[in-house]
């Protein structure tokens, strides 16, 4: 049971486990896009507010993933 419980938690540091992360934080921007819809159709400015920082927090997820990625050393030619 440990061992397993090593593994699940070094997938984060992998190739793969990263790939994952970015994902599912991509995967995020469907809801901020959906907020951001929703505030402008209401004329709300502080949900608009809220889905403006959303969305930055996602680019910066994003970026830091991606980072992590450089990191890890990808072989992938796409990335460089």
């Amino acid at each position: 049971m440990s061992n397993t419980l090593s593994k699940a938690k070094g997938f984060k540091k992998t190739k793969s486990g990263t790939y994952l992360s970015m994902a599912g934080t991509a995967f995020g921007a469907f809801g901020v896009a959906k907020q951001m819809k929703k505030a402008r159709t209401e004329h709300d400015t502080l949900r608009l507010i809220d889905a403006a920082v959303s969305a930055a927090a996602i680019v910066t997820g994003l970026a830091i993933l991606y980072r992590e990625l450089k990191r890890l050393g990808d072989d992938d030619v796409l990335l460089g």
